[in-house]
């Protein structure tokens, strides 16, 4: 029996299996690849699911988390330590809102951007009866709130009732929002490009114009970034390519580079309107260790210009892609912004793709049930992508 059998049996006996992994255990990982527990290496374009943007094994990164580990690790959030200032420090000043929450998880910070909803329009009217608009397809995380507000049944049904006074609207469809909103709408949620559902990037006049119908009616705009934020689509945060400023944001994923660690982040308006002490809290949420690592990704996005980074090797991105999409049949599109890409497959299941790939030492995800899922660390090259085009055609 393989070292990596003998793993994966093992944890089958003991995890609780709500999780088809794929048959492969990595044991560490440099630059853009990672190597398994035999030894064997592969290309990822997964990045831990648009999480592990520095790439595998950066110096600085690696050397900030242990400096903080030998200094302290927690306190609890009844205290102040200077890596909670400082990492809130840098978000503000990457996103241009006011004040940070932190939290362990993307659905954590969904969670938490919900309660502000709620609370905004509670203090508007004392009523307790509003009402949150999110959008089909979208995903938002897997807790009973951010569950509420992800518009797919498929993982709603098993786990209702939930959260109620939710509708929900079809995304880039502007016409499909206003018909959902009455007196006592106190939110819109939405990913600025959506990612579980398909990878689709909202259309400029659709989030331009949910933003100006939230304006106009003081209602809070919610942007999900977990996914498509940290840089990945040649910004800071997507919404910044369509000067779009929420009201709230969600951050995760590339926030922290693999330590977990997510954020919701308010604007002016929402912070002095929402949470007061008492309404929310984390035992675990924004301790050293979490905030040092997001302080280390901010200087090192910087010094290393990833953003920048991204913006420059886009066009050779798309353009490999676009040539798969005219050179295969089954390829019918390509769409995404940045580093976040999709090919939608027609006629093939993408599993099996996916799992092809895997085994031809390349780390690929899918996303909704027909688009192979592109999401790799920022620090790739032309390189990289050449490679991986190779895998992935060999992979077909």
């Amino acid at each position: 029996m393989s070292v990596s059998q003998n793993i994966m049996d093992r944890t089958e006996q003991v995890v609780l299996h709500t999780y088809n992994r794929f048959p492969v255990v990595f044991e560490k990982g440099e630059g853009v690849c990672l190597t398994d527990a035999d030894g064997k290496e592969y290309l990822d374009f997964g990045a831990g699911i648009a999480v592990f943007a520095l790439g595998y094994g950066n110096k600085s990164y690696n050397d900030a988390l242990k400096n903080q580990i030998d200094k302290l690790i927690h306190t609890s959030n009844l205290y102040y330590h200077k890596p909670l200032c400082e990492a809130a420090e840098k978000i503000i000043a990457h996103t241009g809102l006011s004040r940070v929450f932190f939290t362990n998880s993307g659905a954590e910070a969904i969670e938490g951007a919900i309660k502000c909803a709620r609370k905004y329009a509670y203090l508007k009217d004392g009523a307790s009866d509003h009402e949150i608009i999110a959008m089909n397809h979208s995903f938002h995380g897997r807790t009973v709130g951010a569950l509420s507000v992800t518009g797919n049944t498929h993982y709603q049904d098993p786990f209702k009732p939930l959260m109620g006074g939710v509708k929900f609207a079809d995304f880039n469809d502007l016409d499909s929002v206003l018909a959902q909103i009455t007196d006592k709408t106190c939110a819109i949620i939405l990913e600025t490009v959506q990612g579980e559902g398909g990878i689709f990037p909202a259309d400029p006049e659709f989030l331009q114009g949910v933003r100006k119908i939230c304006t106009e009616k003081d209602i809070l705009l919610i942007l999900d970034e977990i996914q498509c934020g940290m840089g990945r689509t040649g910004s800071w945060f997507a919404c910044q390519h369509y000067g779009v400023e929420p009201d709230i944001m969600t951050c995760a994923k590339a926030l922290g580079c693999g330590i977990p660690v997510g954020a919701f982040v308010l604007n002016e308006k929402a912070a002095a309107h929402s949470l007061v002490p008492g309404d929310h809290g984390t035992t675990y949420g924004g301790n050293p260790l979490a905030c040092a690592a997001v302080s280390a990704v901010f200087d090192l996005f910087d010094e290393m210009d990833l953003v920048g980074h991204v913006q420059a090797l886009t066009p050779y991105f798309e353009k490999k892609l676009d040539e798969l999409v005219g050179k295969y049949d089954f390829l019918v599109k390509r769409r995404g912004m940045g580093f976040m890409q999709g090919l939608v497959v027609e006629g093939r299941p993408v599993g099996a793709i996916v799992k092809k790939a895997l085994e031809n030492g390349l780390v690929i995800l899918s996303a909704g049930s027909d688009v192979i899922r592109l999401v790799p660390p920022l620090v790739i090259t032309e390189k990289d992508i050449d490679e991986m085009i190779r895998r992935l055609e060999a992979s077909f």
